[in-house]
């Protein structure tokens, strides 16, 4: 044994041949203080060990090495000095790996993301099996690759493909990266180990000339000054373009690579370092490592469940055709639980099974899957008129019309026809769930599943606690939404759940505005360009539907009648009234129809500044921000200190996923700690006269007066 430690160990495997693996104790390898430790050691014997000839890099487990351990990073950047000198100090350990005097080979399997691409770029020689997934995904993160990477990357692939690799974060299968020279072979998974053996031996033998294979690694770029400005300017506009300006990590990469081109390895790295520094004190790096700390959160809560879940579903069913039935079926299918599609008319099962069948059709144009993929995946969804067809069920997913008399009188119809053990679910976006469950004798098995529009491509679904609902059924329907491929965020019952509950008030800050006279077009830019929600307060309303819009105003005016009071003359109440539902059919906020080409179009609606009275009052950009997104942050807050939503981490993961809320920004709770807590009761302070939605209860006064965090602890 040349070196074991915790995570690592080294030893000779063959003639002169050592292997370095890394074996960690957890499920997956991964950079953390300690294994980078164990790395520099294991390095620093491994350079001065008698006999050694060449050395394959190996991992333990079914993935290579997943990145360094983003679990420490917060601690780490809450010091500017010690972030310098770690980063510092890590990414020479990578150094020790590509200085070896002797050649050495990468033996890839699953997972080589971060850290873990850039351990391999340090090698002189890639092997990959066919489960190889490689990638430099740190921008994501708000980060730049900080080991090397942007350094190495572009003398092994080019500065174009690294560039593309670097600031779009995506991740590379086996035979992309051999494409682009980045794997010299890739072989079947049981053939990985002998064939990075068999490279290592071809280097020693002097078939491979590992040491010119290194060398333009240690050296500037080699790359003439107009190709590398050519394709600087190219990449520069494509983030210009893609990222905006909220991102600053892919443009801190195209930085990083430029000032290191023209020089040799340390001064390039001096580069990546410096970059790589800055951006761990931007708060778009603080917003997406905390995305990526409360998905983890998450993702862990569900598969909590799935072990204490008592009942598997294996089959379900979906009540109510049409677009979203159609949605939730075809979800359940491709996800591969066959699913019984329910209605009374055959009109909808068309409409569903023609939902379905067209989503399929894009995948299939698309490449992603084949025919006879799509044959199968229709094939396990049942459609019928039947209630026979439903009895055997594990789930039952009501998705009818949005009323809660026709909904109690399908679910109590239901609950005659299921198994007694069968799990029921509402796909309900505002009724109360503990009023639907009166309906049933078994309240116990009956939840809130709230899938969001359009249901194959937004990934949230709120699954809400009744009164009187079991732990049981709530850990079966959040490992359900997982195999959907969804996650799944459990709340509380009350009017709106959590992500339409604080969404009206956000709508109702906008709507105020409105009806003061200012501009909708105005605010939507605002609300889109500088705050970065996927889309403004008008649009988004004719996206969800105006009429839909107006008809939850009811239902919120009912649960906080002093503070979501209905005003029957605000905007939405009056484009509803005149019939401009928005999208759906063709007139709302815009007018929506298609151009020359064909294409979709969406133009202000000039109708609609009469009806409105829009005089085109300005108001500042920092006011229309403050008004819209105070009510809802503080609608947040009430969430969690009624026990609604259970963190502040799921909160942010809700609204991210539910409503596209601005990934740079975090979430709510991560976007009131950047502004400050105190700066933000200030703020609205100033606006408090306009509503008791304005106003910040009394937790979150005490919170900002004691200095405290939503995310301690």
């Amino acid at each position: 044994m040349i070196y074991q430690g915790e995570s690592i160990r080294v030893e000779f495997v063959t003639d002169g041949i050592a292997e370095l693996q890394f074996a960690a104790a957890g499920s997956v390898n991964k950079f953390d203080q300690k294994t980078l430790e164990e790395f520099s050691a294991a390095l620093s014997q491994l350079a001065t060990t008698d006999g050694l000839r060449g050395v394959i890099v190996t991992s333990s487990k079914p993935t290579f090495i997943v990145g360094a351990d983003i679990t420490e990073f917060q601690t780490l950047f809450a010091d500017l000095e010690q972030t310098k000198k770690w980063v510092h100090k890590a990414s020479r350990v990578f150094d020790q790996l590509e200085d070896l005097p002797v050649p050495t080979v990468a033996a890839i399997t699953g997972f080589a993301l971060g850290g873990g691409c850039e351990a391999t770029l340090a090698c002189d020689y890639r092997v990959a099996d066919t489960t190889a997934t490689i990638g430099l995904p740190e921008v994501k993160l708000g980060l730049i690759p900080g080991f090397g990477g942007t350094m190495r990357l572009p003398r092994i692939i080019g500065p174009d493909n690294a560039l593309e690799w670097i600031t779009t974060g995506k991740n590379n299968s086996a035979v992309d990266a051999q494409k682009v020279g980045l794997v010299d072979a890739v072989v079947a998974p049981e053939k990985l180990r002998d064939a990075a053996l068999e490279m290592v031996k071809q280097a020693i033998a002097g078939d491979l000339n590992w040491q010119a294979k290194r060398q333009p690694k240690l050296e500037a770029l080699k790359a003439n000054d107009t190709e590398l400005t050519m394709t600087l300017v190219t990449a520069k506009g494509m983030v210009a373009a893609k990222a905006g300006k909220h991102y600053p990590a892919p443009h801190a990469a195209i930085e990083a690579i430029e000032k290191g081109a023209r020089h040799a390895r340390e001064e390039a790295l001096n580069a990546e370092n410096k970059a790589f520094v800055g951006l761990t004190q931007t708060d778009a790096c603080h917003a997406q490592v905390g995305i990526f700390m409360a998905d983890q959160l998450v993702k862990g809560k569900a598969k909590k469940a799935a072990k204490q879940a008592s009942k598997e579903i294996k089959t379900a069913a979906v009540l109510g055709a049409g677009i979203m039935g159609g949605g939730i079926a075809y979800q359940s299918a491709y996800k591969g639980v066959p699913v019984v599609m329910k209605d009374i008319r055959q009109e909808a099962l068309d409409q569903g099974m023609g939902e379905a069948s067209k989503i399929l059709g894009k995948l299939v144009e698309r490449g992603k899957i084949d025919h006879k993929k799509m044959a199968k995946i229709l094939s396990a969804i049942t459609p019928t008129l039947l209630d026979e067809a439903v009895k055997n069920v594990d789930i039952v997913v009501e998705a009818v019309v949005e009323n809660p008399d026709v909904k109690g009188k399908v679910l109590a119809q239901m609950e005659q026809v299921v198994a007694d053990d069968a799990i029921i679910v509402s796909n309900t976006s505002t009724i109360s769930i503990d009023r639907l469950a009166k309906n049933l004798k078994d309240p116990s098995r009956f939840c809130g599943m709230h899938f969001f529009n359009p249901v194959h491509k937004m990934p949230l679904v709120e699954v809400i606690r009744g009164e009187k609902t079991s732990d049981e059924t709530i850990a079966a329907v959040v490992a359900y939404a997982s195999r959907m491929g969804k996650t799944a965020i459990v709340v509380n019952d009350c009017p709106g759940f959590l992500v339409n509950r604080v969404l009206f008030p956000y709508l109702a800050g906008f709507a105020g505005m409105v009806d003061e006279g200012a501009d909708f077009a105005v605010i939507d830019k605002v609300m889109e360009r500088q705050f970065g929600w996927p889309m403004g307060p008008a649009y988004l309303s004719d996206v969800v539907g105006i009429d839909t819009a107006d008809h939850c105003t009811v239902v919120m005016a009912d649960g906080f009648p002093s503070r979501m009071p209905r005003d029957t003359s605000s905007a939405i109440a009056k484009l509803a009234a005149a019939e401009r539902y928005g999208q759906k059919n063709g007139k709302g906020f815009y007018n929506y129809g298609v151009d020359k080409k064909g294409r979709p179009s969406k133009e202000k609606a000039p109708e609609v500044y009469d009806m409105l009275g829009i005089t085109g009052k300005e108001i500042s950009a920092d006011e229309i921000i403050a008004r819209t997104m105070v009510p809802m942050v503080n609608e947040c807050v009430r969430c969690l200190e009624e026990g609604i939503v259970n963190s502040a981490a799921e909160c942010d993961i809700a609204l991210l996923y539910g409503l596209g809320f601005p990934p740079f920004r975090g979430g709510p709770f991560r976007y009131l700690e950047t502004v400050g807590l105190q700066n933000f009761v200030e703020l609205a302070d100033k606006y408090a006269h306009l509503g008791e939605m304005y106003q910040v209860t009394d937790g979150l006064r005490e919170m900002a007066k004691a200095g405290k965090s939503y995310f301690a602890g």
